[in-house]
């Protein structure tokens, strides 16, 4: 890559990426890049998957893609993610090795091929997997692996532990998106010092409070992918509950995911089909417009079979920039976002009874967001701030000074 802008070069590889704009997969790892493309020339290294080009540019990110499997294959990633899906269909499992070896050999090509200064691995596995086995091979450039959740609770047992150790030690740094994740990445044996809490972020210009709209006294909202660790079934479960306490009360259901079949069946069960709609993917710009009309928003996280857990939560902090006050489950990892929240009430995961009264109760209730508040979420979670943080991050790591 020719450098006429005198930018640093930045390879970013991800599992989970926009596979074109305006896609309904989570687009986090795309938000920052294309931000950071103010400092950095950046360019992505993801999977493939129907409907995608092998190479592009997305708002100023340049995009190469792997094929990993045939045609109607390359399914391993998107609708849940890769835990998930494994759980979901244990054939894909024979896509693991595919992905791996195509992964590794286009980080090859391209570190070799371009003029690279620092690389961005998000998750430990297999990103940051495939970063630390190269560079016992050939020489790196200095690499930051961020872990954002799954990759760190949900794989267990002594292989993968000991894979997220050598991941580590070989890293030149390591993120996490909350602390509760540093404390769990230090019981890995990872020294303090070589771990920086730095979240994602939230477009606070698109995620606002809007005295324009009209915000309803009984719609209860869920966003998030429909997968075990969110707990949407708990939420289902509670609502026979809570429509006897509160007739009125409905649920509207925003995303997708390989449990949707499965909770559907539920709702179907509990014959509330016409008290809980399911709307499935929506544009950001919709999204924000269902938090500001919302009279609750509800994140019944739980820890899954797996160990898998939220590793902090973005949908907490969209709802409360929008104003829409919170209930969640006790899931450690939240407290970095509602810690001091004044429109946010606590329950005990996968407690379904507790779950139903503190809806029914926060539904009565008016509870508005402090400017205080507001100004504590946009320093911490802006995307003006987080890319901030992380250019800061990658500049010193190419300084050989990352702490």
């Amino acid at each position: 890559m020719s450098n006429l802008s005198n930018k640093k070069n930045l390879l970013v590889l991800a599992s989970t990426y926009p596979r074109w704009l305006g896609d309904h997969e989570p687009g986090f790892v795309h938000e920052l890049a294309k931000r950071l493309t103010d400092t950095f020339n950046v360019i992505i290294i993801c999977p493939h998957a129907d409907g995608a080009e092998e190479h592009e540019t997305l708002e100023g990110v340049s995009v190469f893609r792997y094929h990993y499997a045939p045609k109607g294959f390359e399914s391993l990633v998107n609708d849940g993610g890769i835990v998930s899906n494994l759980k979901k269909s244990p054939w894909k499992l024979l896509l693991l090795p595919l992905f791996f070896v195509a992964q590794l050999l286009l980080i090859r090509k391209v570190i070799k091929q371009k003029s690279i200064d620092v690389v961005h691995a998000h998750w430990l596995i297999p990103q940051g997997l495939a970063l630390a086995l190269l560079s016992k091979v050939i020489k790196l450039p200095p690499f930051l692996v961020t872990s954002h959740g799954a990759d760190l609770f949900a794989l267990k047992g002594r292989l993968f532990k000991q894979l997220k150790s050598f991941v580590a030690r070989r890293a030149t740094h390591l993120s996490v998106v909350s602390s509760v994740m540093k404390t769990e990445l230090m019981k890995l044996g990872v020294k303090k010092d070589k771990i920086s809490v730095m979240p994602m972020g939230v477009n606070m210009q698109s995620f606002s409070i809007n005295t324009d709209i009209l915000r309803s006294k009984n719609e209860i909202l869920f966003v998030g992918r429909l997968v075990e660790k969110k707990g949407l079934c708990y939420l289902i479960s509670a609502m026979p509950e809570i429509i006897k306490q509160q007739p009125s009360a409905y649920l509207t259901i925003i995303g997708f995911g390989p449990e949707e079949k499965d909770l559907k069946e539920q709702v179907k069960t509990l014959n509330l089909e016409n008290k809980i709609i399911f709307k499935g993917a929506i544009t950001q710009r919709k999204l924000a417009q269902y938090y500001q009309c919302a009279a609750l928003f509800v994140a019944p996280f739980i820890e899954a079979k797996s160990g898998d857990q939220e590793g902090l939560g973005l949908v907490l902090v969209e709802a409360l920039a929008c104003g829409c006050p919170v209930v969640v489950s006790d899931i450690p990892a939240c407290s970095d976002v509602i810690a001091g929240m004044c429109n946010v009430m606590v329950f005990p995961s996968t407690n379904t009874p507790l779950l139903a009264k503190v809806v029914s109760e926060s539904l009565t209730e008016d509870k508005i967001l402090s400017e205080e508040n507001l100004i504590k979420l946009r320093d911490k979670f802006s995307w003006q701030e987080v890319t901030r943080h992380y250019s800061n991050k990658l500049e010193s790591i190419i300084n050989h000074d990352p702490n």
